[in-house]
């Protein structure tokens, strides 16, 4: 399994981390052992500043290399809302001396998602969100991305071959920030919550 996630996919999120509007996709790669999947995140002694980043997610149901747009959308079968665990600081870090960035992102256990769920017809329309207890950190929906579904599947089996059990991150909208040790974060997609994650 890896798990494919896509950079500045949401304008005002760009514009919130002052980086421009991409002209075409841009992937980045986390490996099978960012996956949380207990739902506990360990803040990493590298960092002081671990930031979350809501985003929808995929599950890849078939394989494949260069998929055409008439097999794009038959390569996913399922739906759910994850979370991206940046630590922004050694980000910012490496980005100021022009290094690759995969230290702040690809870490262990910097990758989570909820239940997989079946892909309603308007799946585009219906708001995911995620809490801190009570208060709303993010919230979106699919039709706010500057790229599709189609078009991101599409032009990853470009780059990576598909496998079944694969993950495709779509990217986060506006109001990523900090988490601290303590919290709790919930992530819901329409009024299904879909799992919860707790920062140790």
């Amino acid at each position: 399994m890896k798990i494919v996630c896509v950079a500045r996919n949401y304008s005002l999120h760009a514009v919130e981390m002052g980086a421009s509007l991409p002209e075409r996709p841009i992937f980045f790669l986390k490996p099978a052992t960012a996956w949380a999947a207990a739902g506990e995140i360990p803040y990493p002694s590298f960092s002081q500043n671990l930031e979350y980043e809501a985003e929808l997610v995929f599950r890849i149901a078939k394989g494949g290399w260069n998929l055409s747009a008439e097999d794009v959308l038959d390569a996913v079968d399922a739906i759910t809302v994850g979370i991206d665990f940046t630590a922004r600081d050694l980000q910012a870090f490496l980005k100021s001396k022009g290094l690759p960035w995969e230290m702040a992102k690809a870490f262990d256990k910097a990758a989570w998602w909820g239940a997989w769920l079946p892909i309603p017809p308007d799946w585009e329309n219906i708001p995911f969100k995620l809490l801190r207890h009570t208060e709303i950190l993010q919230e979106g929906r699919g039709k706010e991305m500057i790229f599709p579904l189609s078009r991101l599947l599409s032009e990853a089996s470009q780059y990576f071959s598909l496998e079944p059990g694969d993950v495709l991150f779509t990217g986060t909208p506006k109001g990523v920030g900090p988490v601290q040790r303590g919290d709790t974060l919930r992530a819901f997609f329409g009024e299904t919550c879909v799992g919860e994650v707790w920062i140790t």
